[in-house]
């Protein structure tokens, strides 16, 4: 139980690091935004928007790449954490 909800919350997660992107395809939502919210839009690609204007917009994707990493692996830190591996079992042919 306890791994089908880690799944769950690591697939929820990378759910939204792909909205974030520019590889968002489906339009699940209409185009007012989920849940009524003008700033998620159906298309995705809200880190192309946010970084619209600014220097760092040719970078968008290495941008993506990098915080998706470092998000992914905070999370993987967090889980190691509260769940650690078992204990190695020692020999008992002694």
């Amino acid at each position: 139980m306890k791994r089908a909800a880690i799944l769950l919350a690591v697939t929820a997660l990378a759910v939204v690091l792909v909205y974030l992107s520019r590889f968002w395809f489906l339009d699940l939502w209409p185009r007012s935004g989920l849940f009524g919210i003008a700033e998620l839009r159906p298309g995705g690609g809200l880190l192309a928007r946010w970084l619209r204007g600014t220097p760092f917009a040719p970078f968008e994707l290495l941008i993506w790449v990098c915080g998706g990493f470092l998000v992914l692996t905070l999370v993987q830190r967090v889980v190691d954490r509260f769940n650690p591996p078992p204990a190695p079992e020692e020999d008992k042919d002694d």
